[in-house]
Parts: C-alpha cells; sequence; structure tokens
C-alpha cells in the first residue's frame, strides 16, 4: 500500500496537544504520522511518495453537522428565488423556469423569502396562478416551513375548504374560509412528498463535487430515504467522494427500526445517523414554538409540530432500538419541551438538538448537565439578526448563545441547514467570529458577547460535528490513527482577519488519502 507524505504546509491539527506541524503521512484512508517534515518522513521510511502543498495553510476536513444534501441537490436544476426582491420579481423566476418544463410537468424550488421583500407581502395561490394556471407549483420557503403552491397544485393533493389543518399544520385561509396558498408546518406534507427525483443519484453525484469544492469532506444529510437509497448506489459503483451520516426521516423511524437499523451501523463512508424530528417550525415563518407571542402577532405563539407526548414516545422508541435523536428546536419553548422529554428518557445515545437558536438561560445549563449537543448554524443568526430584533423583542432569551454554551459545557456542532444558507463553511466560521453580516454590519457585532475564537469555530465545524456523530474517534482532527481527511486553502485563518477567511478558497481536498477534488 502506497503511503504518501504531504509536505510544505501550515498544518493545524485541531488537537490540542499538539496543534502545529508541517507535514503528516497517509497510508491507506489513515494518517500514520503528523509532525515536521524529518520526523514524519523518518517515521514512514524513504519510499514513501511526496506531495507538496506550495505552503498551503491544512485543516482538517470540515463536517456540516445539518445538510439537506437532496434538497441542495435538486435545487441545482430547480427555480431559486433567494434573492429576489419583490413578489414580481419572484414571479418572474417562476415563469422563466416554466416555460422550460414539458407541459403538466410539476415546478419545485422556491426558496422565497417575503421578509426581506421591498413590501413583505405575503404571496397566494392566484398571483401563481396568473403565470401556470394549469401546471402544478409549490415553493418552499427559505425557512422550509411553509410552502406556496398554485390551485393545480392544491387540487392535486386534496386540500380545499374543507380540509381541516393537521395536527402541527395549518392551512392558511382567506375570510371565506378558502385557502390561501400558503400552507404551513406539516399542512405541507403531501405536497412535500411528491419533491422526489428518479435522477436523484445522478444529482447527488454532481452536488458531491461542489461541497468538496467547498472544503466538506463529511456531512450529515437530514433528506429523505430516496437521499439514502441514492448514496448507497453511490457507495457501491464506487462513486461516492464524501463521507454520510444519514439521518432517519421521523416519518420512516418504524419501518427503521423493523429493519433492524441502529445509530452508527455502516462504514467510514455510510453510516446510519440519528431520527430526525420536528418539534416547532422556524422564525420566519412565524412557526417557532414560543412561551411568549411573537411581538407582532399577539396571541400567536407558534406552532408545535408534534406534541409534547408524542415527542416523548417518539424519543422512548428510537432510543430503545438503539437510535439516537436529533430534534428540530427553534423556539424557547420548543427548546424547553425537547430538554424535558430527553430528559425523560435517559440514554447513552448522543442526543442533539438542531438549530437550538432560541433559549431560556437555564435550558443551557440543563443541556449541558444532560449531555445534549447544539447543532447549530452559524448563518442563520446573522441572517436572522432583523428578524430577532422586531419579532422577539422583549423576549428575555439566549440566541444563539454559543459562548454562553461552550463555556457551560455544551458540545457545539456547526452546520450550514443548506439549501435554508449557502453549503460554503467559510461564511459560517466568519459569522461564528465575528457576529456580523458579510458586510461588518452591524458594526462591533450583534450581541457580541457571543463570539467565538476561530479555534473553536472549527473544532465545532469539525471535531464538534464529530462528536455529534460519535466519530469523534475517527474524525474531525489530524492525529495518527485517524481518517486523513482534510483541506488545504488559501488563507490561514488563525493569522489572517476575520474578513479574510471570509473570501478563502479551497486549493485541494483530501479524503481517506487521496485528493478527492482540486482547484484549476
Amino acid at each position: 500500500m502506497t503511503i504518501r507524505v504531504f509536505r510544505n504546509a501550515v498544518i493545524h491539527t485541531g488537537d490540542d496537544t499538539k496543534p502545529l506541524a508541517s507535514a503528516l503521512a497517509v497510508e491507506g484512508e489513515t494518517l500514520v504520522a503528523v509532525g515536521d517534515e524529518a520526523e514524519v518522513r523518518a517515521a514512514v521510511g524513504g519510499q514513501a511518495e511526496l506531495v507538496d502543498l506550495d505552503g498551503a495553510a491544512v485543516l482538517p476536513g470540515l463536517y456540516d453537522a445539518h445538510i439537506h444534501t437532496a434538497s441542495f441537490a435538486r435545487g441545482l436544476s430547480e427555480v431559486d428565488l433567494r434573492g429576489a426582491r419583490s413578489l414580481e420579481e419572484a414571479l418572474a423566476r417562476v415563469a422563466e423556469r416554466a416555460r422550460r418544463l414539458p407541459p403538466g410537468a410539476w415546478l419545485f424550488g422556491g426558496r422565497w423569502n417575503s421578509n426581506t421583500w421591498e413590501r413583505p407581502v405575503q404571496p397566494d395561490q392566484h398571483a401563481l396562478d396568473g403565470i401556470c394556471p394549469d401546471r402544478p407549483v409549490a415553493l418552499p420557503s427559505v425557512d422550509g416551513h411553509t410552502t406556496w403552491a398554485n390551485t393545480a397544485a392544491l387540487r392535486a393533493v386534496g386540500i380545499d375548504r374543507t380540509t381541516p389543518d393537521p395536527i402541527g399544520g395549518q392551512i392558511v385561509r382567506d375570510a371565506d374560509g378558502e385557502p390561501t396558498g400558503i400552507l404551513r408546518e406539516s399542512a405541507a406534507y403531501p405536497l412535500r412528498d411528491l419533491m422526489t427525483s428518479a435522477e436523484l443519484r445522478d444529482q447527488l453525484r454532481t452536488a458531491q463535487e461542489e461541497l468538496l469544492a467547498l472544503g466538506l469532506t463529511s456531512v450529515h444529510d437530514i433528506d429523505g430515504e430516496d437521499c439514502r437509497a441514492a448514496y448507497l448506489a453511490l457507495k457501491d459503483a464506487g462513486q461516492l467522494k464524501i463521507r454520510v451520516h444519514k439521518a432517519i426521516p421521523r416519518v420512516h423511524l418504524e419501518a427503521a427500526i423493523a429493519e433492524g437499523r441502529r445509530t452508527g451501523d455502516g462504514d467510514d463512508w455510510f453510516r446510519t445517523g440519528p431520527v430526525k424530528i420536528f418539534s416547532d417550525g422556524a422564525l420566519g415563518s412565524h412557526t417557532c414554538h414560543m412561551s411568549e407571542p411573537f411581538a407582532d402577532e399577539p396571541g400567536n405563539h407558534g406552532i408545535a409540530v408534534t406534541p409534547y407526548e408524542d415527542l416523548v414516545e417518539l424519543i422512548r422508541m428510537a432510543v430503545e432500538a438503539g437510535i439516537a435523536v436529533a430534534t428540530h428546536a427553534i423556539g424557547d419553548q420548543a427548546n424547553h419541551l425537547v430538554i424535558d422529554a430527553y430528559e425523560a428518557t435517559p440514554t447513552r445515545l448522543r442526543l442533539r438538538i438542531e438549530h437550538a437558536q432560541h433559549l431560556r438561560p437555564a435550558d443551557i445549563q440543563r443541556m449541558a448537565r444532560l449531555g445534549i449537543v447544539a447543532s447549530m448554524q452559524p448563518v442563520h443568526c446573522t441572517s436572522d439578526i432583523d428578524l430577532v430584533d422586531s419579532l422577539l423583542a422583549g423576549h428575555r432569551l439566549a440566541s444563539y448563545a454559543w459562548r454562553d454554551m461552550l463555556d457551560s459545557g455544551v458540545a457545539l456542532a456547526f452546520g450550514s441547514d443548506a439549501p435554508v444558507e449557502e453549503p460554503d463553511p467559510f461564511p459560517a466560521l466568519y459569522a461564528a467570529v465575528a457576529r456580523a453580516r458579510q458586510d461588518g454590519t452591524p458594526p462591533g457585532g450583534w450581541q457580541p458577547e457571543q463570539r467565538l475564537s476561530i479555534g473553536e469555530v472549527l473544532k465545532a465545524h469539525t471535531l464538534g460535528s464529530a462528536f455529534a456523530a460519535g466519530e469523534e474517534g475517527r474524525k474531525g482532527s489530524l492525529t495518527p490513527g485517524r481518517l486523513a481527511d482534510f483541506i488545504a486553502v488559501d488563507t490561514d485563518p488563525f493569522v489572517e482577519p476575520p474578513e479574510a477567511v471570509l473570501r478563502t478558497k479551497v486549493l485541494t481536498t483530501v479524503v481517506g488519502g487521496e485528493a478527492r477534488w482540486q482547484r484549476d
């Protein structure tokens, strides 16, 4: 088996006992030596192949702890409404996409955000009917918790004025009781079930190249069973280049248990992850579950997507079968109830809260005591600054409280939630260090007392994500015996200011000792 020595680099190992090196040696997929070049070459002998990294900074491979790779892959060829500045611009993009589809084909995509439109109006089915009267259209919002549909789409799934609101969801209606085309949370599930693709394997093969180019070597995928099947097909064909920790959708939990799946099953390329459960919605959709109402909507506390008694039962069912749990919770009441439910179900499995955005300060201490992992996405913080300041005004909460969590002993695992945000991890590093948008606003950062150091942020995006998956012995730092997953970049984040880190370009991405992507 060939031994390679990667040399002439500034290597940040992520290992506190030996943080810097200039060379590392790889045999097969495993690191066998890390240190200065002389000691590494002495350790492996004179027959090793030498790879010169031209003085680049080297980091452990970045690990996205929460990403929807199937949605991201499909989105590369679907209508993208992010950045649209008005309803009219969004409709123009939909019309352009419709012109390229065969007659009668469904039109999917979306990621619209009416909160940022010049006139922040709630869209409705009639606007879509005007450009797609016969073609069914279903467009999730940027946070994925609201879906905008036209009349043809509503008709296709049997939603009309007589359809009751499902548990954990809302069919928004006009003054006459007619559906407006806006479906919140579980009300949109019938449409989401249709958002599949026969070409998903090919789409994921393309998408993994995009992710490798951003420095991602591992992902926790949160999408459905079709995504699992597509990844396994890529693996069987020898085409999988990125490591996958695959979550189980809540709707497939019983079937997964019957199949005998357990968290951690698999190998270093593909493992079974936790079951993903929704406790509430999202801030932008006004559906995150809050203990107090939104400042602009008296009486609206959001939506408890999964009632508490059901949540406890699902967690019990999962952990008794050896399946870990990752529960989406954004509002403070949702987080509080999830912590209650976890406390009621003792287990040695790693339990996670996905997003953990707005918490009562006392609940941070409870998370630390119970060993609950906070799986968070730094760019959500800077995207939501205005929403938090307006919708949660007067709430006494800890929002995106990374510093408080870390200082209290809560394990942090960072990711992107792509395609809600872009999957590029370097803006996430910047957001967590600066607590500011990419244009530097607000000056000095938003709630700057919650900022992290670059070392802490990188650890959350590498070893922290590995810890959340129970893989900290295999991934997350560059030490002998761990997997040879690392990236070479043009910017040393430990030397350059945060603004430079934001613009970092990946030069080479190595997974399992092989260069899986290289910049031309």
